[in-house]
């Protein structure tokens, strides 16, 4: 009795948890789209891609900053021997050994407006010579700064700081859209479950009709009403209804384990998909959401960072045709057997060099990549012309269709409210026998196919509802711009 009384607590602690891991889940279009926004891998690959592009440009906004750097040789031996020429000309080999040490530190700066680069450093060389006459050596560089600034070349400063803001809109914008189509995938499985749930309901309400009918029909064969072919016919429809059900039974499994594992939810968990029948009542201006889309839209930032992608490929085609590059430093220096010493008497310490390349005979090569640069911009501008033309034309006949959905919608409604109602007629018929199997099947048909278009309406109203979100990012039903936490998103582990 002890026993007994010690296990059962346990058995009834394992039938409450399996009972609540078997509780179904009613889950709601909005429930859908939440969790497929916050849990489905799609969306994680959205932030991915919206981290890569956050580091892109964080590095582009480093390399507009100061960098500071250091540099060492800790340490540096050499032993070998050299040639030396002695003062009557002739070449002697002289033995090399000693130890060096060296550091410097530097700060550098990209100049904004000529694309050159600036520098300020300080450097301490160290040399102990090891043979001959033992001693030891310092150099110093106290303060040195250097300008290095090439001419006629592409300021690529002054590009990046073009390019890359529109970039990294582009790809904030882009998230937001991901997000919206990661929206749509969540609407695409939940109304296969939906149909498919639908679609084995009606199985097996088609089973069980047939099963009635059939019985009927035994008794009706028994009295000489009907004929062995109608029999027989009402027997292969009872056979197809069966069949049907076993088919819609997997098929209801499938989509349901497709729809879990989208959400990221235990496929175990039973799904119970809300009829998403409420429809919000709005009606979409075509300039409105086109106004919207080209603010809002990823695609006018692509077109203008392409644009500017090219002409920068021309300006760096044109500086290539001739290369002449400034090089200027000046600073101190100073030298001595002691550390301390270097730094006095300090001498001046300038270097000014202009170097140049200008090509004699090149066969036309630089102007050849001139013109094919060139030509390229001009094909992207028409590339860009047709897809801008393109994107408008498609987001025309989305906001047709959508505005148009609403009515497809009800007349399918109608139209499965009629069938259900004929085939309930030709059934009553049917059993007073006046009516042959030929038009009960077809009746039969007839409201299931009604019912199923009227399914895929309700999809393709929610459908084009989410497609224009993810186009204008804008919620037509709300009267607000679609957002999201970017930054948020960019902490997401």
């Amino acid at each position: 009795m002890a026993r007994i009384l010690t296990i059962l607590p346990l058995l009834l602690a394992a039938l409450c948890c399996r009972g609540a891991a078997a509780d179904t889940l009613r889950l709601s279009l909005d429930d859908a789209v939440t969790m497929a926004r916050a849990r489905s891998v799609a969306a994680a690959a959205a932030i991915d891609e919206l981290r890569s592009a956050y580091w892109q440009y964080r590095t582009y906004r480093a390399d507009l900053l100061p960098e500071v750097s250091f540099n060492a040789t800790l340490p540096s031996y050499s032993k070998r021997y050299s040639s030396y020429q002695n003062a009557d000309g002739s070449y002697s080999f002289v033995r090399n050994d000693n130890l060096g040490l060296n550091g410097s530190i530097s700060l550098s700066q990209r100049i904004w407006l000529t694309g050159g680069t600036v520098s300020l450093s300080t450097s301490l060389d160290f040399m102990r010579q090891l043979s001959g006459q033992i001693g030891n050596q310092f150099m110093s560089l106290p303060v040195v700064l250097t300008l290095n600034q090439p001419l006629f070349a592409a300021n690529d400063v002054r590009w990046s700081r073009r390019i890359e803001p529109v970039r990294y809109k582009e790809a904030r914008a882009r998230f937001i859209t991901e997000t919206e189509e990661v929206a749509m995938q969540a609407i695409q499985y939940f109304f296969n479950m939906l149909i498919a749930r639908d679609d084995l309901a009606s199985a097996r309400q088609n089973y069980a009709n047939a099963s009635k009918l059939y019985e009927v029909a035994q008794a009706k064969r028994r009295m000489g009403q009907i004929s062995e072919n109608d029999l027989l016919q009402i027997e292969l429809t009872l056979i197809n209804a069966g069949s049907s059900v076993s088919s819609g039974e997997s098929t209801l499994k499938s989509h349901t384990f497709q729809l879990a594992s989208f959400l990221g939810i235990d496929p175990e968990t039973p799904i119970e998909p809300l009829d998403p029948s409420r429809l919000p009542d709005i009606y979409v201006d075509y300039d409105r959401a086109l106004g919207y889309a080209l603010d809002n839209n990823p695609f006018a930032d692509n077109l203008r960072r392409r644009q500017l992608e090219a002409d920068y490929e021309v300006a760096k085609a044109k500086g290539n045709m001739r290369q002449i590059n400034i090089y200027a430093q000046v600073g101190y220096t100073g030298t001595d057997h002691t550390a301390d010493g270097a730094y006095r008497n300090l001498r001046d310490n300038q270097v000014v060099q202009v170097g140049f390349s200008v090509p004699l005979i090149d066969w036309g090569k630089r102007r050849a990549a001139v013109r094919v640069a060139e030509s390229r911009r001009e094909l992207i501008e028409n590339t860009l012309r047709k897809e801008a033309l393109d994107f408008n034309s498609n987001l025309f006949v989305l906001v047709e269709r959508f505005n148009n959905q609403r009515e497809q919608l009800r007349l399918a409604d109608r139209a499965t409210e009629i069938a259900q109602r004929r085939y309930l007629t030709n059934v009553e018929t049917f059993l007073v026998g006046r009516i042959s199997t030929l038009d009960l099947n077809d009746s039969q048909q007839s409201k299931d196919d009604a019912r199923k278009r009227q399914l895929q309406e309700l999809f393709s109203y929610w459908h084009y509802y989410y497609q224009l979100r993810s186009i204008t990012l804008y919620d037509f039903a709300r009267g607000t711009t679609v957002e999201a936490d970017v930054e948020a998103a960019l902490k997401v582990k």
